[in-house]
């Protein structure tokens, strides 16, 4: 808006020029002198009225022009002289703004990809203190999707964001500025342009959000079937599945397809409508500016920059609603991100945390009870027992009877719902986790080997083992034999998972690894299941010798394993029915004699017929 003075000084100006123009008009027509006095108020009123603002203006600008080149400047340089002046700076300017963009893609990919190193940094090491309870929770495959998939969202969004939010005010406002400036007075377009592209916006994102929100949850179930289905090629190959695993895939398949079809084709018609809006606005402008044109109150030149002004503002607000496509699918990913962030660990750090003062190897259940979450009953009750150093602790009982889960109660992957486990006196729960688990050399039901080498492997719980230390752990465990056969012998290489060696040699190295550690106490949970009966008799002989003064708690599914154990438990459903030797527990424990009874014979067992019979 002007103010009064500039008014004033403006129609001045206007009054200034009216004369000169007809003065001038008077004298080129060679009019009298006399005749000049006679120019009334009224005729200059009438030529201003009839020409308006920007065209006297331009009139003024013709005639200075004029009058310069009567005068004998030479115009034709002095315009020269300001377009070199005027395009030098235009240069300077654009080079300029291309270092500024190299420099913000520079560090907006910089940022960008430091959010994302973070964030794939956070996820681990809380994915790593997660208990089992919590892997329960989040699949392995989901987990790899957040881990991956949905920081690569973050990441990508991060960097267009601090390009994009941050260009595109400034554009929209000096665009605002200079629209201002030209005194066009047709600002309720743009007014109205940006209107439609918000609500046009918000009325895509409204319908495409939900099937964001699907289409995470299906690249989760697409990366669980595909690694189901490498995981398992050898078991699919041997029952001729494979078109049938092929079609499972499929379906996985095409289902994201579909919702990544309907997403991208609804955000697709984001360009073409903004387009039209930004076609419309312009065909607006013109349609109006050519009335004002032809009614002398606006110059063809002011119509232009208009347009452009426009553009450019209609053009930063197209920047922000682009952001819009991008913008739900990272929402839904950092989502699921926080939801992993924000998950309580349910097996945490003791805060006020003890140490054992002394490391026997005395372990004892006090009347643990156990339910997993969300459960309505409870998996183990009433568990009673303690597992002494130089003793073996065997555990037995049918399928599901909950033998894996006491075991895994005792290195805290699961925490007791009620009673205790102390170890030395001490309360597991009040032990720090590392100084608890470095107590305990724990060898799982399915062995996992990592990739590197055999060697490696063997270190894995004890890095400070020299090679004496791990050859005395391979010939325990029964495994020298076959490593020695390789080429390369422990420096041989393991495949991903220890693919690339037999059921039987993984577990050998299983043990072999837990033995390399020399812990005070030995957890093998169903840990022999895969050698034959003779490498089994070696292997627990053998292990007689080396663990004599450690505490061991053996869980199998053979009798003959722990015939010779000090102490067995007989597990059902989730309760002890039954403890004491193989020959005690054979006179007084019916499920144990079942179990016996199954898997050995009379004879073997020490039972005369008529004894079987009288127990039948």
């Amino acid at each position: 808006m002007r103010s009064v003075e500039e008014e004033q000084a403006l129609e001045e100006l206007d009054q200034t020029l009216l004369m000169l123009i007809l003065l001038r008009s008077y004298v080129k027509n060679g009019q009298a002198q006399e005749d000049m006095p006679r120019l009334s108020q009224e005729e200059m009123e009438q030529m201003s009225a009839s020409v308006g603002d920007n065209t006297l203006l331009s009139m003024g600008i013709a005639y200075a022009k004029a009058c310069e080149a009567e005068a004998g400047v030479d115009v034709d340089k002095r315009q020269m002289d300001y377009l070199w002046s005027e395009g030098g700076k235009m240069f300077l300017m654009a080079m300029l703004m291309l270092l500024a963009s190299v420099g913000i893609g520079y560090l907006a990919s910089k940022v960008g990809a430091g959010i994302g190193q973070g964030l794939r940094s956070s996820i681990f090491q809380k994915v790593v203190s997660f208990s089992n309870s919590e892997m329960d929770r989040f699949s392995t495959a989901s987990l790899i999707t957040r881990s991956t998939n949905d920081i690569q969202q973050i990441q990508m969004v991060t960097a267009i964001l601090l390009r994009m939010i941050l260009y595109a005010p400034i554009i929209g406002i000096g665009g605002i500025y200079k629209v201002a400036q030209t005194g066009a007075g047709m600002g309720w377009i743009i007014a109205l342009a940006v209107i439609v592209i918000v609500g046009f916006v918000l009325l895509l994102v409204s319908v495409a959000m939900p099937k964001f929100k699907m289409m995470q949850k299906l690249v989760d179930g697409l990366n669980l079937v595909s690694r189901e289905i490498l995981t398992g090629l050898s078991v699919i190959r041997a029952f001729g599945r494979e078109k049938r695993e092929e079609e499972r895939f499929d379906a996985a398949n095409r289902s994201l397809m579909k919702t990544q079809l309907f997403t991208n084709r609804v955000m697709n018609l984001m360009m073409p409508g903004m387009m039209f809006v930004m076609y419309g606005v312009t065909l607006l402008i013109v349609w109006v500016s050519a009335h004002r044109i032809d009614a002398g109150t606006l110059q063809v030149g002011a119509m232009t920059a208009f347009i452009t002004y426009a553009m450019q503002i209609v053009m930063s607000f197209l920047m922000l609603t682009m952001m819009s496509i991008m913008l739900p699918r990272a929402g839904v990913a950092a989502e699921r991100i926080d939801e992993v962030l924000t998950t309580e660990v349910s097996i945490e750090e003791p805060k006020q945390p003890r140490t054992l003062t002394k490391h026997q190897g005395v372990v004892s259940f006090s009347h643990v009870y156990f339910r997993y979450r969300e459960a309505k009953e409870d998996v183990l009750e009433d568990i009673d027992f303690t597992a002494r150093p130089g003793e073996v602790t065997a555990i037995i009982g049918s399928t599901g009877c909950g033998k894996s889960t006491l075991v895994n109660l005792l290195p805290r992957f699961y925490d007791v719902t009620g009673g205790s486990i102390t170890i030395d006196g001490e309360d597991i729960r009040t032990l720090p986790l590392k100084e608890l688990r470095n107590e305990i050399g724990f060898v799982p039901q399915k062995g996992v080997l990592f990739s590197g080498t055999i060697a490696s492997n063997l270190r894995f719980g004890n890095s400070d083992a020299d090679d004496t230390l791990i050859r005395e752990a391979a010939e325990i465990a029964q495994a020298s034999d076959f490593i020695e056969e390789k080429n390369e012998g422990y420096e041989s290489a393991i495949a991903q998972g220890g693919s690339n060696v037999s059921g039987g040699q993984k577990q050998r190295l299983a043990i072999a690894r837990a033995i390399a550690k020399q812990p005070r106490i030995f957890i093998f949970d169903d840990s022999f299941s895969a050698l034959d009966m003779k490498t089994d008799a070696k292997l627990r002989k053998a292990l007689e010798q080396k663990v004599k003064d450690s505490t061991v708690i053996i869980v199998a599914q053979r009798i003959s394993t722990i015939l010779n154990a000090d102490q067995i438990l007989v597990l059902d459903d989730g309760k002890i029915a039954g403890r004491g030797t193989h020959e005690e527990l054979l006179a007084g424990c019916e499920v144990y004699r079942q179990i016996a009874k199954s898997q050995l014979s009379a004879k073997e067992l020490g039972i005369a017929e008529g004894e079987e019979e009288h127990h039948e």
